[in-house]
């Protein structure tokens, strides 16, 4: 093993994952937390595609796009925490070269995706506010579902570059990722080769194309709060309000821990690695642990049907 970290690695046979490194002795309680995580977002998404797809009233955009955003989370999630806990529990570091590509392809992926899907959320809740009358005219499950395949090639094919450039690249130094998944950086950073184009491509894709679901997000939500304001009562704008405070919820945190960690890797020269790490993992388990909560929470018509489940099974 120690012969492949220092010779020519151009085209590595396998990659070596270090978990967190400096916290490898915590590694068995870091996996607590991460797993009790996992299991809750994967129980909730899978909880809210079940009652959409029971609720034949609840086949409309706004919950076609919670099951698009729930079977993200669940990719995302599933894409790296087994081979995370195989590393915590069993010490199992080794990724091979091919899997390590695409794990890498599948987490940025679906990252991007799940930012087309806010997107796509924040048209439907400013067609609802906003044209109430015309909502079911525009958003037809055909527009929907031409909406839902645009996010999905978009995204497949905007990060289609990531693995045949680092495939490309020169392994001479070494293969152990400092890392519990193969983040694109983070295994760009193993290159002795000039990468540059790679990290500015990644940064192109993170301000071109989040940075652009941003401004379409703010400038719907603007529109939106616009409308709120008109409206007559106090009661009929907090009402109004409240269909959006889940999905503002649920961008807050899905962006913010996406911009920190993404920019921190890049830049963060000063910050520990086994805190770029735990906040690398977090951004990917978080929002799709809360997801299912926010929105089952705030979401009235889910939390009706959920209790509904619950009650008759009760009885």
């Amino acid at each position: 093993m120690s012969d492949s970290n220092t010779t020519d690695l151009t085209n590595p046979f396998t990659f070596i994952l270090l978990g967190i490194p400096g916290l490898e002795a915590a590694h068995v309680w870091i996996s607590i937390p991460f797993c009790v995580i996992y299991l809750i977002a994967v129980l909730g998404n899978f909880t809210i595609l079940f009652i959409v797809k029971r609720e034949p009233s609840l086949h409309g955009p706004m919950y076609y796009f919670l099951c698009m955003l729930a079977i993200t989370d669940l990719v995302l999630s599933t894409s790296t925490l087994p081979k995370m806990m195989s590393i915590f529990w069993f010490n199992s570091r080794e990724i091979d070269f091919s899997a390590c590509l695409t794990q890498m392809y599948f987490i940025h992926c679906f990252s991007t995706m799940e930012s087309g899907i806010f997107v796509a959320m924040a048209l439907d809740r400013y067609v609802a506010i906003c044209h109430p009358l015309r909502h079911s005219t525009i958003l037809t499950s055909p527009v929907v579902a031409k909406i839902g395949l645009a996010i999905v090639l978009r995204s497949g094919i905007l990060v289609l570059p990531y693995p045949f450039l680092v495939r490309q690249w020169p392994y001479c130094r070494t293969n152990i990722i400092p890392h519990s998944y193969c983040e694109h950086i983070a295994v760009v950073k193993l290159s002795c080769a000039d990468t540059r184009i790679s990290s500015y491509y990644g940064l192109f894709v993170l301000f071109s194309v989040i940075g652009l679901d941003v401004f379409f997000i703010a400038v719907s939500y603007t529109q939106i709060i616009r409308a709120i304001l008109c409206l007559p009562t106090k009661d009929a704008r907090l009402k109004t309000f409240g269909t959006c405070s889940s999905h503002l919820c649920v961008i807050l945190a899905f962006y913010i821990p996406d911009f920190f960690s993404s920019l921190t890797h890049r830049f963060g020269h000063n910050v520990p690695l086994h805190i770029l790490v735990l906040i690398a993992n977090v951004y990917l388990l978080v929002p799709a642990l809360l997801h299912p909560i926010i929105y089952g929470v705030k979401t009235k018509q889910i939390r009706d049907r959920l209790l509904r489940l619950f009650t008759h099974k009760g009885t």
